[in-house]
């Protein structure tokens, strides 16, 4: 469940809204002094900033520039004057900490569950393809596998951050090359032919420590 479904729940918002009522300073007066931020903002531009790791700066121009967290925000395309300073960003984000985004998760957990469940005497159950974890896959299907499912994630999140304008994921090619390279060198590594149990020992760990590089990259 996304911000739209907290928001359009009246409930599961007011919920929310008491978690973060708990968070705000006692000594501040919502009725005096400049305009800060009301609850669903510090909620949206809170959860942005730690799911995507970003720093206040880029948080800032994300709030001032981006049209669609814009709207989430409340503001209509018209309203171009209405702007965040750093400071503002700063002094009221900061509150929303990991565990604040914990304890609302929770919450809102529960809340899909009951869209799901009307009885809470009744077990929630899910279903999903256990075809892959059921399946024994030797090598070297299982290393094609792990690099063609990388290759997906990585390719999707890039390109899906290149048209929400997030630059984190900026170098995912140059990520899958790296560990591609690794790929090739797993691949190409062969058991040792030795009667020497020394070399062969050594040759098994070789081939151990590539596989262990490679998983460690993914």
């Amino acid at each position: 469940m996304g911000l739209k479904a907290i928001y359009s729940d009246r409930n599961l918002r007011n919920e929310v809204f008491k978690i973060l009522k708990g968070i705000v300073p006692e000594n501040v007066d919502a009725g005096n002094g400049r305009p800060g931020m009301d609850l669903w903002k510090i909620l949206v531009l809170g959860t942005l900033r730690l799911n995507c790791n970003w720093d206040y700066d880029k948080l800032h121009n994300i709030a001032n520039n981006h049209k669609k967290v814009r709207e989430f925000l409340g503001h209509s395309i018209f309203e171009f004057d209405q702007i965040y300073a750093l400071q503002t960003i700063k002094d009221n984000i900061s509150l929303f900490t990991p565990q604040v985004l914990d304890e609302i998760n929770q919450v809102v957990v529960k809340a899909g569950h009951r869209l799901f469940r009307e009885d809470d005497n009744v077990q929630l159950k899910g279903r999903c393809d256990s075809f892959v974890v059921e399946t024994d896959v030797h090598y070297p299907t299982d290393i094609n596998l792990l690099l063609d499912a990388i290759r997906k994630v990585l390719f999707l999140c890039g390109q899906l951050c290149n048209e929400l304008g997030i630059t984190e994921w900026r170098q995912y090619r140059h990520i899958f090359r790296k560990i591609k390279k690794q790929f090739n060198i797993v691949r190409k590594l062969k058991r040792s032919t030795s009667k020497d149990a020394i070399k062969k020992a050594e040759r098994q760990q070789l081939i151990v420590d590539a596989h262990c590089q490679y998983v460690d990259w993914v």
